[in-house]
């Protein structure tokens, strides 16, 4: 039966309506029934859409479903009050676990690069981890390969820095690439970290 439809139709209409802040017009009326004295009062049929204007209260609407059945109801619906969308809420790039992979052909060669990646980091401050990430999967692969794993552009820097000077880490293990004869360093700083 489409009594329950009709009657959800009719309260998504009145939600559109409230708010675009437009009235519709009456559907399915040929002309207003003669049993209604229309000259009395302030109720009219909508034979077309017209603007729904503010008069300092918010805007009502009453939805009626009247079936041969002879379940009735009737629901007022109101708009909500203006609010100010919420802003947007501050996002640091920089919070959250990012991997970086850096490789060259030999060890000297690796710890150069990590000394070159950080004074290129200490002078761009406008770089995000995501974007580091990215330009370095995209270098060739050499032999001898670091992967820093950090989640802030100090624990990044202090990583760079102990891998340039070579220095032993509390996070830092080396092993076999795999035959060809290249070495792999974890650099994993922070606490909690899961590597």
């Amino acid at each position: 039966h489409t009594q329950a439809a009709a009657g959800v139709a009719g309260v998504i209409k009145m939600v559109l309506a409230l708010r675009h802040g437009r009235l519709p017009r009456s559907l399915h009326i040929d002309a207003p029934s003669p049993h209604v004295d229309w000259s009395a009062g302030n109720v009219r049929l909508l034979a077309e859409a017209v603007e729904w204007r503010r008069n300092g209260h918010p805007r009502r609407g009453a939805v009626s479903s009247f079936g041969v059945s002879g379940t009735n109801a009737h629901v007022i619906l109101e708009e909500a009050p203006p609010t100010e969308p919420a802003p947007a809420p501050a996002v640091d790039p920089w919070d959250g676990w990012v991997s970086w992979v850096l490789s060259a052909k030999t060890e000297p060669a690796l710890r150069a690069y990590a000394r070159r990646l950080g004074a290129w980091l200490a002078g761009h401050e406008d770089v995000t981890p995501a974007a580091v990430a990215d330009a370095l999967t995209r270098r060739t692969r050499f032999p001898h390969r670091a992967v820093l794993v950090a989640r802030s552009r100090d624990e990044f820097t202090a990583a760079l820095a102990a891998l340039a000077e070579g220095r032993p880490h509390p996070a830092v293990a080396t092993t076999d690439t795999g035959g060809d004869g290249g070495r792999v360093a974890f650099c994993f700083t922070g606490q909690g970290s899961q590597y």
